[in-house]
């Protein structure tokens, strides 16, 4: 009798145990999802701000100046038609810029190409960073849902890694497929030990992972060594 009450009450602790497990990991999920849902809100946002304060404006520019031409006159002298050609052109490379911002460019076709382009403003404007790409030249077929997923984790990671570093830094980026399985690692390595221990355990960082583990049912983690920390996606 007493022998199958413990086993009763062993069976009720496990019970509990996995229940708090489940609603602790719930929690986690719950606080990442909003972080991150925050985030790319505030992208959404700041996209349409842009659309009305630039595009807009280059759109009502342009229309506005089809309508100062004299009634009748159809014919535009040489540096009418070249202003207004500027005016469409920077018009069309606002609309370029916004449409790769909303969904990069190559995504669909070619996962390294995308990683590339992604990272061309961060290699255009900080001289104080050293890239280092190594990045396939081919790449399995991956779905664009799953990398944009994948495309987003690393611009995040990005943002949050690199807002303040002065001193010079540097940034390894490396894609890889082993055996059927998506590897990729980024390892920053900061110019001193502070910088280091400030960014090297960051809480939204574990909201990126936590986010990527729950829309990719893939891995991730982080290490440090030395002045570096690495981290490691696996999906």
């Amino acid at each position: 009798m007493n022998y199958l009450f413990a086993v009763q009450v062993l069976v009720l602790i496990f019970y509990i145990l996995t229940l708090t497990l489940l609603v602790k990991n719930y929690y986690k999920n719950q606080q990442a999802l909003q972080w991150w849902y925050c985030r790319q809100s505030l992208k959404i946002f700041l996209e349409a701000e842009n659309i009305r304060d630039v595009i807009l404006q280059e759109s009502f520019i342009i229309r506005r100046s089809l309508e100062l031409l004299p009634e009748g006159d159809l014919e535009l002298s040489a540096n009418q038609t070249q202003e207004l050609l500027k005016k469409i052109d920077n018009f069309h490379l606002s609309l370029a810029q916004l449409s790769d911002r909303l969904f990069p460019e190559y995504i669909q076709d070619n996962l390294p190409l995308a990683i590339q382009y992604l990272l061309e403003p961060w290699l255009r404007d900080n001289s104080n960073i050293y890239f280092h790409l190594d990045l396939p030249n081919s790449w399995r077929h991956e779905s664009a849902d799953r990398s944009l997923i994948i495309l987003r984790t690393i611009e995040e990671l990005l943002i949050i890694s690199l807002p303040n570093v002065l001193g010079q830094t540097s940034i390894y980026i490396c894609l890889q497929e082993q055996t059927n399985i998506g590897k990729f690692i980024l390892q920053i390595t900061y110019p001193d030990l502070a910088t280091l221990r400030f960014y090297k355990n960051l809480p939204e960082r574990e909201f990126i992972f936590q986010t990527f583990r729950f829309l990719t049912s893939g891995k991730c983690f982080c290490s440090s060594n030395n002045l570096s920390v690495v981290c490691y996606l696996f999906w």
